[in-house]
């Protein structure tokens, strides 16, 4: 019943039912009273279509009330004489002043014009001009037969460095700037950069702002259907932010295929364009050939006009997604990502992936303002994890020694002509990686004497060893500890020393094979040069965190042949809380959304401990389905009547693989369409399969429905599910003559791929989930194991000091290891390592029930999921299990014929009832 005085949300589109009425009154009171909330909506119950209509009526209320604040503000000012004159216009100077200091900022922050005079504007914009006059002239008269163009080494000197030394307080700064125009990554063509000053999106930031972000760009895209069915799609101001692989449209980089290639070659496009008058300036008149100007930058960014053209029809279309923009700049020829990144400011939504929000790098990178706004993570139920990967470091063997010889090389042919501030920095750098090789490889000289010697020995031996060290352990074993990284990271930044390197090393190797020399940073199968000199500084950031925040791994494998080595340096963050805290204390307002959030004090410990528990705000609704409409059941036995048990110990023997084959083949004749099976790992999903092939399992089951196979590409999960669906649909809508021989599909899955994580199984498409085993996560996985005892001596309110089991993981690989480790957990480690099973399990079976019409049967495949009352415990798996799903499940059957029996009824009652 509503009280007066309640949040109406006329927004709606549809009559909503009372637990989208109650999620959208704790929303929006959450919003109210600010702070950190958690809000747990099953899947299915409409939570994208509440979250949109309660948090943007929040902000439009907020706009009013603070008009009428104003308004009233203004009549109390008009109607009294008592301020002078003198203070209004004090206090008006003051505002106006105020506001240019904003633009002034905002002209900063994106590269516009810092610095300069009008004046020298114009006699930089004329300089510039000559000289691209000029050179163009000595372009036309070189006798040029090719576009690749030779460049003096000059172009990879390094501009001079005063050290702190040198320098004094202050740091180290470079004496002259390498460019002689100032740009940002998205600017363009110097003869139209002064535009950019004086354009409309150059205005102060929007008032109120909501920052929405989910894990994909798939849930994001769904987020965007959901708000075009409100009126709020043209009533505010709408930006979509993606990744570059999602919206670059330079077919070239396109074709680089993988992300951080992707990014790499993007930014080093922009960097070319910064350094183009450099290159200019220096080329002189002893007859080299010049580079055409075609190839610097990027073509996609070349016309600011169009950029601005691209925001102006993006802000009429309303709300648009990834593919929206993508189109768009396809049909316009200019970079829907930047011009989408130049739009935040004047957003009142923002909507954009888990990385850009949560890493400092990448909201400073955008220039996401969180003070006093609001700030919603969807899909929150693994955020902690997903937190502290996002700032986890490795460098391969390989990149480091390439690393390694790129700098050596730089630095034989530059020494002689580098000041003393440069040669200090690189002497600095070249120690560190050479410490780093000798980390995982010792000497190389005594490495390759080994492997000379017993050469036989060695290629038989090619098993990892990783061992775990603290961040100080690791400096002081390497004698790196004097070493001021802070300083160093900043040289690296300022100097612009890894394109130098990676260019100049580029040069080298494409002559050592006879090549032109191609400005694409591309030179190993492994990736660019580039990537490995990032790779390397990001490894140099992770060791300026605090000591106990992370651990170094040290993975080091023997090598295979001579000459061949494997391994790598990895840094592990453990803890988010520091870094949730920035979060959390710039925005007004946290809100922690998802279908499973459970445990929350999980959460809590590790993200916010410093924010007392009466201080979470917590509010979890049920499930909008009638009870009839799920059949969650527990199945212990086959149809041989053997026990199921899917352990990491029993789950490969012929015997459980035969029974869990022969329970698939009745399923398929009881079941009515599709079906959706849930292995715990590729690796065994793919055993099952040929074991089932090879029995003649496989065909019996394909005489009833098709069989398809969660593909391991992310690119290629598409396809799968497109003609999963395709044959589905036929079955139930197509002509009888053109159905196909089946009475549905099998879709075999993997817990945490892609189909386990926001794709949808509505109706047919997943009358049945067949969860196979418990999917605890490998205990070799020495990630996982650090993570564990991390979180084991997480301080626990009945014990001030914790002992945690050991200090260091060192081992090989052995998965007994990892067993004996989690065993000597007392209660904060195994409960996390049951908490990523349950987790992964419930989003996994969550995927079927949609809508409130739709219905579904959930098999939980395992001895382990059934237990009498008196049996069970604190740490049972069904405890874990969300509510909704709890409260219905059949947790005990003595044989598989009473399951069969329950499904049958189940599906004719539901059949029946979809009829009426």
């Amino acid at each position: 019943m509503e009280k007066e005085g309640d949040p109406k949300f006329p927004a709606f589109p549809f009559k909503p039912y009372n637990i989208q009425i109650d999620f959208m009154k704790a929303l929006y009171h959450s919003l109210d009273k600010g702070g950190v909330s958690m809000l747990e909506s099953p899947t299915g119950t409409g939570k994208t279509l509440s979250i949109i209509c309660s948090a943007l009526q929040w902000v439009v209320d907020q706009r009013e009330k603070q008009k009428s604040e104003i308004n009233n503000q203004n009549l109390t000012n008009d109607g009294s004489d008592d301020e002078p004159d003198w203070v209004r216009n004090f206090v008006a100077n003051k505002y106006n002043n105020l506001a240019q200091d904003k633009k002034a900022k905002k002209k900063k922050k994106f590269g516009f014009g810092v610095g300069k005079s009008d004046k020298r504007k114009n006699l930089l914009s004329r300089d510039v001009e000559d000289q691209d006059i000029d050179m163009k002239k000595r372009c036309g008269n070189a006798q040029t037969k090719k576009n690749v163009v030779e460049l003096s080494d000059d172009e990879f000197l390094l501009e001079d460095y005063e050290s702190e030394e040198e320098s004094g307080i202050g740091g180290g700064k470079s004496k002259r700037k390498a460019g002689v125009v100032s740009t940002s990554s998205s600017s363009d063509e110097e003869g139209e950069e002064e535009e950019e000053g004086s354009d409309d999106e150059e205005k102060e930031e929007e008032g109120l702002k909501v920052y929405f972000c989910s894990r994909t760009h798939s849930q994001l895209s769904q987020f965007i259907k959901e708000l075009r069915k409100t009126v709020f799609a043209n009533e505010i101001k709408v930006v979509s932010l993606g990744s570059r692989k999602n919206l670059c449209i330079n077919e070239e980089v396109l074709r680089l295929g993988n992300s951080a290639r992707i990014n790499e070659r993007c930014l080093e496009l922009q960097k070319n364009k910064k350094i183009e008058v450099s290159k200019i300036k220096k080329l002189g008149a002893e007859g080299r050939m010049c580079q055409p100007k075609a190839s610097f930058g990027c073509p996609m960014l070349r016309k600011y006009k169009l950029q601005r053209r691209f925001r102006n029809e993006v802000s009429r279309q309303g709300a648009l997604d990834i593919e929206d923009l993508v189109h768009h700049g396809r049909s316009m020829g200019t970079c829907p990502y930047y011009a989408s990144r130049s739009m935040v400011p004047a957003a009142h939504l923002v909507v954009l992936p888990y990385q850009s929000l949560l890493s400092k790098s990448s909201r400073e990178s955008i220039g996401l303002n969180l003070k006093n706004n609001i700030v919603i993570i969807d899909e929150a139920h693994n955020l902690a994890d997903s937190l502290i990967s996002m700032y986890d470091a490795k460098i391969t063997l390989p990149q480091l020694e390439q690393v390694h010889s790129h700098i050596e090389k730089y630095f034989a042919r530059f020494c002689n002509l580098l000041g003393p501030g440069n040669r200090r920095y690189i002497q600095t750098l070249m120690v560190l990686t050479r410490a780093f090789l000798r980390a995982l490889i010792g000497e190389k000289d005594e490495i390759y004497a080994v492997a000379g010697q017993d050469a036989e020995k060695v290629d038989g031996a090619k098993a990892p060893f990783d061992s775990s060290m603290a961040i100080n352990d690791f400096l002081f074993s390497l004698n790196i500890d004097n070493i001021n990284l802070v300083k160093l990271l900043q040289y690296i930044k300022e100097s612009n020393i890894i394109y130098k390197v990676s260019g100049y090393g580029d040069k080298v190797a494409s002559s050592e094979k006879g090549l032109g020399f191609k400005d694409s940073g591309e030179s190993s199968e492994d990736g660019s040069t580039l990537s490995g000199f990032r790779a390397f500084v990001d490894m140099l950031l992770s060791l300026t965190n605090t000591d106990g925040d992370g651990r170094i791994i040290l993975s080091r494998t023997i090598p295979s042949s001579f000459g061949q080595q494997g391994g790598y340096l990895k840094y592990v963050m453990l803890t988010g809380e520091k870094i949730f805290f920035e979060i959390v204390d710039q925005a007004r307002a946290v809100i922690l959304a998802g279908g499973t959030l459970q445990p929350i004090e999980e959460t809590r410990a590790r993200l916010f401990p410093w924010l007392p528990q009466d201080r979470l705000q917590f509010f979890s609704c049920s499930h909008i389905v009638p009870p009839e409409s799920i059949l969650p059941v527990a199945v212990t036995r086959g149809p041989s009547g053997h026990s199921f048990d899917f352990s990491y110990s029993s789950r490969s023997s012929s015997t459980m693989i035969r029974e869990l084959g022969l329970l698939l083949c009745n399923l398929a004749t009881v079941v009515p369409e599709g079906i959706v099976v849930f292995f715990s790992s590729y690796e065994y999903e793919g055993q099952v399969y040929d074991a089932w092939r090879t029995s003649g399992i496989l065909e019996r089951i394909m005489k009833k429905k098709q069989i398809f196979r969660e593909p391991r590409r992310n690119n290629d999960v598409e396809f799968v599910l497109q003609e999963y669906k395709k044959t589905i649909d036929t079955l139930s809508c197509g002509p009888k003559e053109d159905r196909a021989p089946f009475n549905g599909a099998v879709l075999l899955a993997v817990v945490g791929g892609k189909i386990s994580e926001g794709i949808n199984f509505s109706d047919g498409m997943g009358r049945c989930i067949v969860m196979v085993g418990l999917p605890y996560p490998s205990p070799s996985d020495m990630e996982l194991l650090l993570r564990v005892k991390h979180i084991e001596g997480l301080p626990d309110q009945t014990s001030k000091n914790p002992k945690i089991p050991g200090n260091d993981v060192n081992h090989d690989g052995d998965i007994q290891v990892g067993f004996n480790i989690l065993k000597s957990c007392r209660q904060r480690g195994k409960e996390y390592y049951e908490n990523l099973c349950m987790k992964a399990v419930n989003q996994s079976i969550g995927r079927a029930i949609r809508h409130i019409n739709d219905y579904a049967a959930i098999l939980l495949v395992d001895t382990r999921y059934a237990s009498g009352a008196l049996k069970r415990s604190f740490s049972h798996p069904t405890h874990k299990l969300p509510q909704w799903i709890k409260d219905r499940l059949i947790s005990t059957t003595n044989n598989y014929g009473e399951v069969h029996h329950l499904l049958h009824q189940f599906f004719k009652f539901n059949k029946k009832r979809g009829c009426q």
